[in-house]
Formats: structure tokens, C-alpha cells, sequence
């Protein structure tokens, strides 16, 4: 009897103390809720990467372009340091049928003014259906956008609103913000490819006349220390992610798919911004995988796969004789598979500007129709008129790019302007085989200098040795 009485009581014991200890976690990890947020909830079950810490870039610089890095997790013991924020006790649905706009942005609004650090939690298994939407900041404290769920758009371009139908999902002025997650971001764009102004959409594959604006759908503008990691994203009407005027963006572990055929589907955009890293990701899709636009200054993309689609481009630049620059950008250890173009620098005739300081390094082309190409004479219809001026092409290296590529055009093409010569372009173990066919001898060269550091297959005899007279005059070119 008095063993028993003595179990029980150390029973008893064990059970008070585990209690107390939950207790004690429970008030600690829902202290400020309590006070501030009545709607948010603790999910201890997520493990959270810890946003960029650097400050926003303030002019250019031409540094070396960054390295890629990982972000490392942050220690479960500092957990509870996030506010929560669940979109489904903000009301939303979770259907796919159920607008769900109101709920994700009333859920930001309460996050941004959070002055913890925040994450939106978007959960696995279930499907939220947003509208065209802008997430505004500046937010109090960095911010994680947990994305385990589906975030569906809606399907047909009848539904949304006319001034409303070039952007999908933005967030501005976002600073210190991490969207990531392991889910799925659809833009359910099939509808809009098939509009009669898309290209070979009409009648007898012609382009019609109409309304032709189709939404983006991530669209990132004026922000800093960014990163976009850990996501699926599909059939986006337009581009699926641009950037605008950010810096220190970091994107890592995406894939991005839509079909072949889908109309200027881009993967990626980066277009006025600074200091981005883009790696470890796959990236299939109707247009260009990554696409470099003017103002960009130290970009990195390194362990990416492109396929299909049109490679990767730095441009188009110059359109409608405006100035472009680009410079300090590196493509390294990437595939490239059954795509209309390898590594491309395109621009208008009339523009100006300067695209220099450019590396493409260990590169694996499969069965690409022009895996090495430089067009100054780019043109979207054949009506485009000759002009002198264009942009100033220089300091391009091609290193250590292998593989195979279709007989349709040479796998080398440097068509460079008349008046402003492409200087320093150097080649060097470039080693491409036709996939199927007789090999194709002879690059297009025109008006490039340069010079080839080792033997090349095919060889690239036409490159002129030296530099023109043209120089003499070339930083009035030069952006940096």
C-alpha cells in the first residue's frame, strides 16, 4: 500500500512539471499575438531560412559579380522569435473557387505592421484563388511569405479588370522579404496565349490586331534584399517573375515551367537592378529562361538548366533608339537543351549605350539552334530600317562551352553593328558538334574583334585581330 501511494505521487509529480513547462512555452510563443494580432497562429511544424541581412546598394559599383551562397535555416530555438501569421484564420477559403484577394491582403497588412519578424503562412493542402494584387511595403521588420499551399490566378482574361491586366501578384517596396515554401504558384495562362494578338495566333498564323497586355506574374519593384527560393511556378500568362529596381536579389531552388509554345513566357526578368544571384534551378518554358534588361549591373547565375526555350539573353536593348546598359554579368556551370538560343546578346538598331564585362563559363549546349550568338540587327518584324547609332558591345568572353547544336544556324554568330564594332571578344575550348547532320564550318562574323585563346571546333578564323578606330570615340558609349 505505501508503494503504491508513493508511485502515484511521483506520477503526479511528472505530470505537474510537464504541464508547467508547456504552459510556460505557450505564453512565450503567443505573448505579442495576444496583444497585437488576435487573428495570427503559432506553427511550430516550419522551418524558417533567414532573410539577407545587407543593406540596399545605393549607386553602382563594379565589383566582381557575386558568388552564389545558401541561406542558412535559423536555429529552432529561435522560432518563436516570428510572428504567424495563417491566411486561413484570416478568412481565407482555401477552394480554389473562393476569392481569397481580401484575406491575403488583410493578412499582409498585419504582417507588414508586425514589429517581430513575420511570416505569412500559406498552408499545404489547400488552393487560394487571388486576383491582381499589390502587396505594399515598407514593412516594419524583414518578412518570410511561406508558400506550401497552391495560389491559383484566375483563368479567364474576361475577369480581370482592364487596368489591371499586366501584373498578376507585385510586391513593392518589399525589403527583407523571402517568398519560398515547396508550393505552387499558377498563372493558369493558357487563355492568354490564345488570344488573337499573340504571336502566329490568328489567322493563318498571323498576329491580330487587339488587346494584347497579359499580367506578369511575380513582379518585384523597389526592393531590397530579396530572396525568391524553394518554389514551383507554372503557365504564367506573361513573364513569371521580373524584377524592377531592386537590389541584392537572391533566387535559388525554382522550377518554372510552361509549354514550348506559350508566347513570351520568360522565366526570369531582371530589368534596373543590381547585385543579383540566380542558381540551382530549372527553368522550362516558351521564351527566354533568364532575360537581362537595361540598367542591370552585377548579375550571377550559375547551376541553372534552360530547356526549351530561348536560352539565355541579355536583351533586347535599345527598342525605339533609347539607351541600355548592362555590364559585370556571369553565366557559369549551366545546361542549356533543345532551345532556339544558347547565350545571346540582342539590340536594337538606333539604341545606345553599352553592354560590356560579360562571361559565359562551362556551359553544356543540347541540341541548341544557335548556342553562341551576338545580333545587333535584332528585329521583331522585317520592317525594321537600318540606322547608324546601336550599342557599344565589348569585353565578352565565351570559355569552356561544349556540346551540340541544330544545323539550322551556325553555332556561332557574331552580327555585330556597322558603325560600333564588337571589341574584345575572346573564345576559348568551345567545342560544338552537330546534333544531327553535316557540321557547319564557318561562324558569321561581321564587324567583331577579337581573338580566340585556344583551338575551337568549329574555328573562328573571322574574328579581326586588334581594335578599330571606333575606339577613339567609345566612352561616349560606356555606361560605367
Amino acid at each position: 500500500m505505501t508503494m503504491t501511494r508513493s508511485k502515484m505521487l511521483l506520477v503526479s509529480f511528472i505530470l505537474l512539471y510537464f504541464i508547467s513547462i508547456n504552459t510556460a512555452q505557450a505564453r512565450v510563443g503567443a505573448h505579442h499575438h495576444k496583444n497585437h494580432h488576435k487573428n495570427s497562429t503559432k506553427s511550430p511544424h516550419l522551418s524558417i531560412p533567414s532573410p539577407s541581412s545587407r543593406p540596399p546598394s545605393s549607386s553602382p559599383s563594379l565589383s566582381p559579380s557575386p558568388s552564389p551562397s545558401t541561406n542558412a535555416p535559423i536555429p529552432r530555438n529561435n522560432f518563436y522569435s516570428y510572428s504567424i501569421f495563417d491566411v486561413i484564420a484570416y478568412g481565407a477559403a482555401g477552394d480554389g473557387i473562393t476569392d481569397d484577394t481580401a484575406a491575403f491582403k488583410m493578412v499582409w497588412d498585419s504582417a507588414c505592421q508586425e514589429t517581430n519578424p513575420a511570416m505569412i503562412f500559406v498552408p499545404k493542402g489547400y488552393s487560394f484563388l487571388l486576383k491582381s494584387t499589390i502587396f505594399n511595403g515598407p514593412c516594419q521588420n524583414n518578412m518570410i511569405f511561406q508558400v506550401e499551399g497552391t495560389i491559383l490566378a484566375p483563368e479567364d482574361p474576361d475577369s480581370w479588370p482592364a487596368n489591371s491586366r499586366r501584373n498578376w501578384l507585385v510586391f513593392y517596396r518589399a525589403d527583407g522579404l523571402t517568398v519560398q515554401g515547396g508550393g505552387l504558384i499558377d498563372g493558369r495562362g493558357e487563355k492568354w496565349w490564345n488570344l488573337p494578338c499573340k504571336p502566329h495566333k490568328g489567322i493563318n498564323g498571323t498576329t491580330m490586331q487587339g488587346p494584347c497586355d497579359s499580367p506578369v506574374a511575380l513582379r518585384f519593384f523597389s526592393s531590397g534584399n530579396v530572396t525568391v527560393q524553394d518554389l514551383r511556378v507554372q503557365n504564367s500568362p506573361q513573364f513569371h517573375f521580373r524584377f524592377d529596381q531592386c537590389c541584392y536579389v537572391t533566387v535559388n531552388k525554382l522550377t518554372i515551367n510552361s509549354p514550348a509554345l506559350s508566347p513570351n513566357t520568360d522565366g526570369i526578368h531582371v530589368e534596373a537592378t543590381e547585385n543579383v544571384l540566380i542558381h540551382n534551378s530549372v527553368i522550362s518554358n516558351g521564351d527566354d529562361c533568364v532575360s537581362i534588361g537595361g540598367g542591370t549591373l552585377n548579375i550571377h547565375i550559375e547551376n541553372i538548366t534552360c530547356g526549351p526555350g530561348h536560352g539565355i539573353s541579355i536583351g533586347s536593348l535599345g527598342k525605339l533608339n533609347s539607351r541600355a546598359c548592362v555590364s559585370n554579368v556571369t553565366v557559369k556551370n549551366a545546361v542549356i537543351k533543345h532551345s532556339d538560343n544558347g547565350v545571346r546578346i540582342k539590340t536594337w538598331q538606333g539604341g545606345s549605350g553599352s553592354v560590356s564585362s560579360i562571361t559565359f563559363d562551362s556551359i553544356h549546349m543540347d541540341t541548341v539552334r544557335n548556342p553562341i550568338i551576338i545580333d545587333q540587327y535584332y528585329c521583331l518584324s522585317k520592317t525594321c530600317q537600318n540606322q547608324t547609332s546601336n550599342l557599344f558591345v565589348s569585353d565578352v568572353t565565351y570559355s569552356n562551352i561544349k556540346g551540340t547544336y541544330d544545323i539550322r544556324s551556325p553555332p556561332m554568330h557574331f552580327g555585330c553593328s556597322d558603325s560600333v564594332p564588337c571589341t574584345n571578344i575572346t573564345v576559348s575550348e568551345v567545342e560544338l558538334l552537330p546534333a544531327t547532320g553535316e557540321m557547319i564550318e564557318d561562324p558569321f562574323c561581321w564587324n567583331v574583334y577579337g581573338s580566340t585563346q585556344t583551338l575551337t571546333v568549329p574555328p573562328v578564323p573571322c574574328l579581326m585581330a586588334g581594335l578599330p578606330r571606333f575606339l577613339m570615340d567609345a566612352d561616349s558609349y560606356r555606361c560605367f
